[in-house]
């Protein structure tokens, strides 16, 4: 509560505290008449837990305040307001057209996408003199914007480490101004919580007798593994980039002439678009080498290339990269850049440049399980799918992906799946037997890779 920054996200575990105190932030301004606070969960349901606390903080804080139920917000003597709403669908995002809010709190971030979250900084704007303006979150892993906001606040920066962001803004008069915004990641977990603890000291015993995966994220705050993640087998263990042994991502190699090189590719206009290079070794082994990945930096938005552009960047790439040049390249993409329904196909662009792809198969659910016997690991400690430690953007995206919640068995779409479906085109090139009994990683010895930091920093 004392950080100055615009943005800062509270939590990554269960039990610290997070929705208090997003709730006695919001009252951090009550004594100004035109301050207006706004407090957000996903879905109108969701908020009676927070409604009902709000009746127990807000009246001790203010007795003379008053909650409007039909309208669902706090009224307090000096007119300031505090709303209490939500953003069931991105569309929703528009129901806030037009208001301004001085605090803005998400419950749950990894909930709301980046359109919902990023729309709500053009909504935060005084009413009047005096105010501070600024945006606050809670959330654990897991859930739609796992990835986002793993990304945005844990991976780029230590916890309790200001990140700040410049840009050039042109003002009426045609001079750039520059500008900057900061955010931050405040880690919590429930030892943290000496009241919970004291109240309830077996609390932290039952997150520990929680399924592996809940365990991880909910008691530790473990942004690598949650609930419903699709991949539970990835493994980033800097130990093992070199020896190529217990970790999906290795350091890179110069790769032997006579390996096959595959070239999977995931079109994408504004949601982006991906382009992998695969060799695969005598074995049937798997390496991904290089990644081209059409986004604009945020989560999920294209560059809108066209496929001309994208064909063009991908022969200067088979030209200069030196484990790419020269060698006999198959390419292997999604049946639908075939379409010719309305007018010429992205396929037929791209073959005008010299790039060239076959017809991929587009089986999800056999796609899904080539992907998981793939990852597996042998009684050696190595998968059929390794990755190069400079494919940032397979090792940000993989991991985060989520089951859809209409179809359990299968990837959730409206997630960053883009490198995923490029990647599963060439695995059903060459389906692989599931392995007969796939072997659990040993317990590291070091701290696990969580990023740009390691998993130490989160205790």
């Amino acid at each position: 509560m004392e950080r100055t920054e615009f943005e800062a996200l509270y939590g990554g575990a269960a039990g610290g505290g997070k929705s208090d105190a997003l709730l006695a932030e919001g009252l951090r301004q009550i004594k100004l008449p035109h301050y207006r606070g706004l407090i957000l969960r996903k879905t109108y349901p969701q908020l009676s837990q927070l409604v009902d606390r709000s009746l127990e903080l807000y009246k001790a804080a203010c007795p003379q305040a008053v909650y409007n139920q039909s309208r669902h917000f706090w009224q307090f003597p000096s007119g300031a307001k505090i709303y209490f709403g939500s953003m069931q669908h991105t569309s929703d995002r528009i129901n806030y057209q037009g208001k301004r809010f001085d605090y803005i709190a998400f419950d749950e971030l990894t909930q709301f996408t980046w359109e919902e979250y990023s729309y709500m900084f053009s909504r935060c704007r005084p009413g009047g003199p005096g105010s501070r303006c600024y945006i606050r979150a809670s959330a654990n892993p897991g859930g739609q914007g796992h990835g986002w906001v793993k990304q945005r606040f844990i991976s780029a920066a230590p916890p309790m480490t200001r990140i700040t962001e410049k840009g050039l803004i042109n003002g009426p008069d045609g001079k750039a101004v520059e500008g900057q915004q900061s955010r931050v990641f405040v880690p919590s977990t429930v030892f943290d919580n000496r009241i919970l603890l004291e109240n309830d000291p077996q609390y932290a015993m039952r997150l520990a007798l929680l399924p592996e995966a809940d365990k991880k994220a909910l008691l530790y705050g473990d942004w690598d593994s949650f609930s419903g993640q699709v991949f539970t087998e990835w493994r980033n263990d800097p130990s093992g980039y070199r020896t190529r042994k217990w970790s999906h991502v290795v350091d890179p190699f110069v790769v032997p002439s006579s390996w096959s090189i595959y070239r999977g590719f995931d079109f994408g206009y504004t949601r982006p678009f991906s382009v992998g290079w695969y060799a695969v070794d005598h074995d049937g082994r798997a390496y991904r080498i290089r990644e081209l990945y059409g986004c604009t930096g945020n989560p999920n938005e294209g560059v809108r290339w066209e496929p001309g552009r994208i064909a063009a960047e991908i022969a200067r790439i088979e030209k200069d990269d030196p484990n790419l040049c020269g060698k006999r390249i198959r390419g292997i993409a999604d049946p639908s850049i075939f379409d010719e329904s309305r007018g010429e196909s992205v396929a037929a662009m791209m073959e005008r440049r010299g790039v060239y792809f076959d017809r991929g198969d587009n089986s999800r659910i056999a796609g899904k399980m080539q992907m998981h016997h793939r990852l597996a690991f042998d009684t050696e400690g190595i998968p059929m799918l390794q990755v190069f430690s400079t494919c940032r953007h397979f090792i940000r995206t993989l991991p985060s992906l989520i089951y859809d919640s209409a179809d359990v068995e299968d990837v959730d779409t409206s997630g960053e799946d883009h490198i995923y479906d490029e990647c599963r085109y060439v695995m059903m090139d060459s389906p692989i037997s599931p392995p007969v009994r796939p072997i659990k990683p040993p317990v590291s010895e070091g701290p696990l890779d969580y990023g740009r930091y390691e998993s130490s920093d989160f205790r």
